[in-house]
């Protein structure tokens, strides 16, 4: 792809909270030299294309920037953590921790950020030898397919956090709970990235342009939630305002030295266990 470029791609999931994200670049309340066109894309399709550095730029699994790391920067603001809350296992019926190595775990990508802290997960609970048993299963049909018994197990992430309960299913470990009393530290989940090869001008164009929208949203957080609502997959207003609140804070206006030591420990964890390389982050503004 041409590093030169009047229109750049931004890739992000057809969420709620990630289109609270980016209602300041949707609605045309932050302006550039550059036209936005968004391209929506579940989390493992944009990690995918992240490998390729298809799109100039895009959210992406904290997970997936271990691997693309050489092709794009990492923006200080746009990234979700999870503070005591964040991917969890749920199951069909009450279900113990112990008995999860004889169980198949439907699981949304192999690229998550989910994925890889289940892997850590199970580490430490099972040993260096944990015998983790998975499928992928697209993240918006692992609650239906346990409701329809494929799997008594499933590793669910968005907003299947806040309904899981309403679904009839059971709580096994909530991952963010588990990192914060394992770390002290918020859980990362994603982050937006720049393809470096755009030149830092166009870098700092969309990071800038990222920071505002994100700014605006909050500034105008009714219009930008009405935005979301959009995507919300059927979600009530008062329960996509509490999901957007979890994913769209100060935290994701900056992540702070605590959010980029977190996004270190977690890729270091994953390069102790052989599931990312070892990898440098560098954060840009």
């Amino acid at each position: 792809m041409s590093t030169a470029t009047d229109t750049i791609h931004i890739g992000h999931s057809p969420d709620s909270d990630d289109a609270f994200m980016f209602w300041g670049l949707a609605s045309g309340a932050v302006q550039s030299k550059y036209k936005f066109e968004h391209i929506l894309r579940d989390i493992q399709t944009l990690n995918e294309w992240a490998m390729e550095g298809k799109l100039e730029s895009t959210a992406i699994s904290v997970h997936a920037f271990a691997y693309v790391a050489d092709k794009y920067a990492l923006l200080r603001h746009g990234g979700s953590f999870g503070d005591s809350y964040g991917p969890m296992l749920v199951a069909s019926e009450p279900t113990a921790v112990e008995d999860l190595e004889e169980i198949v775990i439907a699981v949304p990508g192999k690229l998550t950020s989910a994925f890889l802290q289940l892997n850590l997960f199970f580490e430490e609970q099972f040993g260096s030898n944990a015998n983790l048993k998975f499928e992928v299963v697209p993240f918006d049909e692992i609650i239906p397919a346990i409701q329809e018994g494929k799997y008594k197990v499933g590793l669910i992430i968005h907003e299947g956090q806040l309904t899981y309960a309403d679904d009839g299913l059971y709580l096994i470990a909530d991952m963010g709970v588990w990192w914060k009393k394992k770390t002290g530290l918020p859980l990362p989940l994603g982050v937006n990235v720049v393809r470096k090869d755009l030149g830092p001008d166009a870098v700092i164009e969309v990071s800038r342009c990222m920071r505002e929208s994100i700014d605006a949203g909050l500034g105008d957080r009714g219009y930008a939630l009405d935005y979301a609502l959009q995507f919300a997959r059927g979600m009530d207003i008062n329960t996509s305002d509490k999901f957007v609140g979890m994913y769209v804070n100060e935290r994701t206006r900056d992540m702070g030295e605590e959010g980029v030591t977190a996004i270190k420990l977690l890729l270091a964890e994953g390069a102790r266990i052989g599931l990312v390389p070892a990898v440098d982050v560098e954060v840009v503004d």
